[in-house]
């Protein structure tokens, strides 16, 4: 009963620490104690994790879009709208900063920890204003490819890496459709959108992928094109000059890049959390976690009902939360 507990939290006060750590053992509010540090401690490692990949992700995906600007100022004479390779120029730049690394934040932007405050029907609009945006780039970036090869009659998607970039494209337009029409018309059905939802994410993994996969074919295939041997004015591809290098050096970036956002996006324990749990879970079980004192746990009259629902609470969202 709450009177035992009280009487035999005030009789080990008086005891030495050790003693005190046995006999709380088997009391309710140390187990409750107990249990909160532990979670508060699996949250803390669980969150260090995801800043890591999340760190990670920020400087690989950072990295890849200063490098590929340097590439095509430095190496392949600038950019311009001339139909000819300098208007080319522009797709690996749009390509990389649109498919690769907007679409990519945009992916994990639900499971960044300082917009669990932010209320979801936002949230939609951010996340589709970033799709919206990168398909925005990915449009002037094939209108880049199609002008020069038609200025330079040379044939258009009869490559590999055309045909998985083109298709990304197409999907990720496809997505966005559907996914404004499902998830922002008030209109649609409750159950319509819980459908849709899992493949509205395994879609959206799946283009990503394609979306990288396309990049690293493209960036190898714009260099063995331009790094030909017999060349006056580089040496060849096979030889390694610094352009080379240097893009090679962009395709490792894109590809790790690529991973973390994946890692992050597969992990639920870093899933934004339910609304109903942030809005609900700050009363009486909120206020159990929260709690650091036994003694002030002990007096409160409910108690015994609050450790019974913290046992039904789902410790994984609680985590979640706790790593905010």
């Amino acid at each position: 009963s709450v009177n035992s507990l009280k009487s035999n939290l005030k009789g080990l006060r008086r005891t030495p620490e050790g003693a005190f750590s046995r006999s709380c053992s088997n009391s309710q509010g140390c187990s409750l104690r107990s249990r909160r540090h532990r979670l508060c401690e699996e949250a803390m490692e669980k969150f260090r994790q995801f800043v890591v990949f999340l760190g990670a992700a920020a400087l690989l995906g950072s990295l890849s879009v200063v490098i590929v600007v340097i590439w095509v100022l430095h190496w392949r004479g600038g950019l311009a709208w001339d139909y000819g390779l300098l208007e080319f120029n522009w797709h690996p730049v749009l390509s990389t900063t649109g498919l690769i690394f907007i679409n990519g934040f945009g992916i994990i932007i639900y499971r960044l920890p300082w917009t669990w405050n932010i209320r979801k029907p936002l949230m939609k609009y951010i996340h589709a204003g970033m799709n919206i945006v990168t398909f925005v780039l990915m449009v002037i970036s094939l209108l880049a490819v199609f002008d020069f090869h038609n200025s330079k009659k040379i044939p258009n998607m009869y490559s590999l890496h055309s045909w998985i970039g083109l298709a990304a494209v197409i999907m990720h337009a496809l997505q966005l459709l559907l996914g404004l029409c499902t998830f922002l018309l008030p209109c649609t059905p409750t159950f319509i959108r819980t459908f849709y939802m899992s493949f509205h994410v395994g879609v959206g993994l799946f283009i990503f992928g394609m979306s990288v996969t396309a990049a690293e074919m493209g960036i190898t295939e714009k260099l063995i094109f331009s790094l030909r041997s017999g060349s006056n004015t580089t040496l060849p591809y096979s030889q390694s000059p610094p352009e080379a290098i240097l893009v090679n050096t962009l395709g490792v970036f894109i590809l790790l890049f690529g991973g973390c956002i994946l890692w992050i996006a597969i992990h639920p324990e870093w899933k934004r959390p339910p609304e109903h749990l942030k809005e609900n879970v700050g009363g009486e079980d909120a206020s159990i976690l929260n709690k650091t004192n036994v003694s002030a746990e002990i007096g409160n009259e409910n108690i015994p009902e609050g450790i019974e629902r913290l046992r039904h609470l789902h410790f994984e969202d609680v985590g979640q939360r706790a790593t905010f």
